[in-house]
């Protein structure tokens, strides 16, 4: 909830008295909701216990150095971020799929010298390291793969012998990635829900995970979810042509990183997929 402290914060910030306090919904650790100043501007606010000054830098990054349609922030600190509200009307059609498919196709447009992020980010509540390489395969292995997994070991959420799976599919990262595009910017976490749509078209993307990646990771974790279908992919194959072999190997290896994150955050369901996955790679 938006305590009193941090209510009369946001209000001496944005120089308005908050006079309304809805709830739009929950994420993961935070609650969202719907705000409204006495000079009726409306605005949304996410509430967390931490990690939400990350969150506004992620936002931030990727409205002042990409046309990703993202809110914009007016104020942030570590336990809320207020924000533009959104309007939202139905979903995404064939065509809106395809414009979805030419926005982050213009996103993975944005490169730079190394893999990576000039600073850590989240992706949901989680950690997300993103020390700098020109080594890809490495990169992936090291600070997804290996990184997620002993993290959710510890935690107890997976066991020994899948970190032992894992530990072997790891190794193979040289040769399954071999040939693997330069560094692209990727927003890093495009589910349904980190989409809100308008009029068929896409109105801003939310909660973002960034950092520079082989711009592959984005196109598996949309296969994952089915956050998009055939005229996503065949739009986006226009544009930045997919290599041979995504479709049947490495989507299902980069979507080991996922279902790990979602391991951790949600529980052993998602285990059993990550074992699913691991036995085609060991």
């Amino acid at each position: 909830m938006i305590s009193p402290g941090l209510k009369l914060e946001v209000e001496r910030e944005l120089k308005g008295r908050i006079t309304t306090i809805a709830p739009l919904s929950a994420a993961n650790n935070a609650q969202i909701y719907r705000i409204v100043l006495d000079n009726r501007r409306v605005m949304v606010a996410k509430v967390a216990e931490r990690g939400l000054d990350t969150e506004a830098y992620m936002l931030h990054y990727l409205k002042t150095r990409s046309r990703l349609p993202v809110p914009q922030v007016f104020y942030s600190n570590e336990h809320i971020i207020v924000m533009e509200f959104v309007e939202t009307q139905y979903g995404l059609d064939d065509n809106g799929q395809k414009i979805a498919a030419d926005i982050l196709a213009d996103l993975h447009s944005i490169t730079a010298d190394q893999y990576g992020f000039e600073r850590d980010t989240l992706i949901g509540s989680l950690r997300q390291p993103n020390p700098q390489t020109s080594d890809w395969p490495k990169f992936f292995a090291e600070q997804r793969l290996l990184y997620m997994g002993r993290e959710a070991l510890k935690e107890n959420k997976i066991d020994a012998k899948t970190m032992k799976a894992l530990e072997k599919a790891a190794a193979r990262a040289p040769d399954i990635l071999k040939g693997c595009a330069g560094p692209a910017l990727i927003h890093g976490d495009v589910w349904g829900g980190n989409i809100l749509a308008c009029r068929g078209r896409i109105a801003a993307f939310l909660d973002p995970a960034i950092y520079f990646a082989d711009p592959e990771v984005e196109l598996a974790f949309i296969r994952l979810f089915t956050t998009f279908g055939d005229p996503f992919f065949a739009r986006y194959n226009e544009l930045r042509p997919i290599r041979a072999g995504f479709f049947e190997q490495r989507s299902d290896y980069y979507n080991i990183y996922p279902l790990l994150v979602h391991t951790r955050l949600f529980g052993a369901s998602y285990a059993r997929k990550v074992q699913r996955l691991l036995e085609k790679f060991t």
